[in-house]
């Protein structure tokens, strides 16, 4: 009988040839073939160790082969092996998921699209997963439609990526309506196995505005709470931001579109006060205001699962948040180039542009 070709086995290779064998994880064929290889490598005959782990002769054959050929890669798995071809129709799933609706609903579950196609849920699922399709969830948008839109993106984006010297960069905006909301019983603390509990009705206490001012250099918060977001409470907190900042030192303000920034006394006090600079971010384009993702943060982390008895309560947390904010503040870093931000609404406009010539015909 001709011998076996011998095995030679690197440190690295019989270090994670033996990992396996003393795993309790891996299945019994991942540690039987890692025998077979160690057991090869001393010398053992096949057919010895086939009568050592109790297998045919063949399959040790079969594994040493493997191994001499490409190592440790070639055991991690079977080979393909033949049998019927799969009923499944994976491009079909995924065409139905995103091209059709079923009837009376808007969008398919899992359960739905399985007994139009006579085949399991799990199936659906499984395609739906390894196509990144999660037809149950939604996201709102909506593309500016400013005339205005390039001039103004490029002037923002560029004040983020590339700030003037000698001057400070504020994203300004006001959060309006907060609610002191006050749970109508008291809810249960997390524990072990269970999460925190909280009533789904409430009791309003009334409300208060934001206003904020967000650095972006490192951010920091300037901040007052006031009962209403006319243009005096605005007067009043550029008064408060001029207060605040070094007065060597030109501050450009990011601003939305609310009416009460553009009123005529509040464009009187701007042209009294040349070191404010007003930049206005493009119609339905508020996301260009990098102050909305610490508006994002306050609600999640403050407001949103607070109880609050009376607006002094509401206002004294608000308070309690940004101090603390401000002591280890953190900025937001702007990535996104504005010719990539540009692209990406031409794209949307072409597409929606397409829609709308579809409903059309």
């Amino acid at each position: 009988m001709k011998p076996a070709a011998a095995i030679t086995l690197t440190q690295e290779q019989r270090k994670e040839l033996e990992r396996r064998v003393r795993s309790q994880t891996l299945a019994a064929r991942s540690v039987r073939r890692a025998r077979i290889v160690l057991l090869a490598a001393e010398g053992v005959a096949n057919h010895e160790i086939a009568r050592r782990l109790d297998i045919s002769r063949g399959q040790v054959l079969s594994w040493r082969k493997r191994f001499s050929q490409g190592g440790l890669d070639a055991i991690n798995d079977d080979l393909p092996r033949s049998g019927r071809k799969p009923r499944i129709d994976t491009a079909e799933i995924v065409r139905m998921t995103t091209q059709e609706q079923p009837a009376g609903a808007t969008h398919w579950s899992t359960r739905k699209l399985a007994a139009r196609l006579d085949i399991s849920d799990t199936t659906v699922l499984k395609v739906w997963r390894a196509n990144g399709l999660k037809p149950h969830l939604v996201e709102t948008f909506k593309v500016s439609r400013d005339p205005k839109f390039v001039e103004k993106l490029e002037d923002i984006v560029g004040l983020y990526m590339s700030p003037p010297e000698h001057a400070i960069v504020l994203c300004c905006d006001e959060k309006s309506q907060v609610q002191a909301l006050d749970r109508t019983q008291p809810g249960l603390p997390l524990k072990k196995g269970r999460a925190q509990t909280m009533t789904h009705d409430y009791k309003r206490h009334g409300t208060t505005t934001l206003f904020a001012a967000m650095s972006t250099l490192d951010g920091t918060v300037i901040s007052r709470c006031a009962q209403r977001h006319r243009h005096v409470e605005w007067l009043d907190f550029l008064r408060q931001i001029n207060r605040e900042t070094p007065k060597d030192k030109a501050l450009h303000l990011v601003c939305d579109n609310y009416a009460t920034h553009k009123h005529p006394k509040v464009i009187e006090w701007l042209d009294r006060h040349p070191r404010f600079h007003v930049h206005f971010t493009p119609t339905s384009a508020s996301w260009l205001n990098m102050v909305e993702r610490f508006f994002r943060d306050i609600t999640t982390e403050q407001l949103r699962r607070g109880v609050f008895r009376s607006v002094p309560e509401l206002i004294a947390a608000i308070e309690e948040y940004i101090a603390v904010h401000n002591l280890d503040p953190k900025p937001f870093v702007w990535t996104a180039k504005a010719n990539d931000i540009l692209q990406k609404v031409i794209r949307a406009n072409q597409h929606l542009g397409s829609k709308k010539n579809e409903a059309l015909h």
